[in-house]
């Protein structure tokens, strides 16, 4: 395993800890909405600064791009850690036991090496560009799946964007009639994985942020899928907008999606 996929394992199974801790503990939540249908507790804000520690313990001058921090150390740096301490917090606030610790590495804006991890479950994807993707050491693929009529997709809702609601209920409705079903979890990132893991056959949100699609992106691109924008493009962590699945079923989605 690479030496920086080292740290952000021993990273994310720190943050990973936090949360699990206080989800058996029943620890009374201090929750604040940053913006409507967006929380956050003391349970993100303290996962994140342990993968911020151990990150700058190890690697004090590279930059972080973090969920609660934002931008730490400039944009400059060769190397950008990519940091959602707790993806799906609506669902750890509710004991909905989906959702998990997300962090990729940028080399050069070119992602390099991902992490997620979920705590509940112990399940920990990995993924080094050019390596393979891996579940708790095994490795896995996308699943072989070549028609969107027999497949699963996954989704979630533009809950940060309810201006593009219509479009979603839109693209939402030719899903629903032309796969074989759809499932919303409400953990952009551990689905993500899932389309990796081949337990998802696709994908498709809009209006994420970098942080929730970084790491799983790569996680499915060393799967064996594609991962795009809704025109098939890679500028979906500028856009937001993220379109992912195996081969065959991914071109079937954007045109799905159009």
């Amino acid at each position: 395993m690479h030496p920086m996929l080292n740290i952000a394992v021993k990273a994310a199974r720190r943050a990973g800890s936090i949360i699990e801790r206080a989800a058996v503990s029943g620890v009374a939540l201090d929750v604040r909405a940053k913006r409507a249908n967006d929380f956050v507790t003391q349970v993100d804000r303290a996962a994140e600064q342990a993968v911020i520690d151990v990150v700058r313990n190890a690697y004090p001058d590279h930059a972080i791009l973090a969920e609660e921090s934002g931008q730490l150390n400039g944009s400059s740096a060769e190397y950008c850690w990519v940091i959602d301490p707790l993806d799906g917090t609506t669902n750890f606030i509710h004991g909905f036991p989906q959702y998990c610790v997300s962090i990729a590495i940028q080399h050069s804006g070119q992602l390099t090496h991902a992490v997620i991890y979920d705590p509940s479950k112990n399940e920990l994807f990995t993924a080094s560009r050019g390596r393979g993707a891996f579940l708790n050491d095994h490795r896995i693929r996308v699943s072989r799946c070549r028609r969107l009529e027999d497949a699963l997709v996954g989704t979630g809702f533009p809950f940060r964007e309810l201006g593009r609601l219509d479009r979603y209920m839109a693209q939402l409705g030719r899903l629903l009639r032309s796969s074989s079903g759809v499932r919303r979890a409400g953990a952009a990132a551990l689905d993500l994985a899932y389309v990796a893991a081949g337990r998802l056959d696709a994908f498709w949100e809009m209006g994420l942020s970098r942080w929730d699609m970084a790491a799983g992106a790569l996680l499915i691109l060393e799967a064996g899928g594609l991962v795009g924008d809704f025109s098939g493009d890679a500028g979906y962590l500028e856009s937001g907008d993220i379109a992912a699945g195996t081969p065959k079923v991914f071109s079937q989605l954007l045109q799905a999606l159009q």
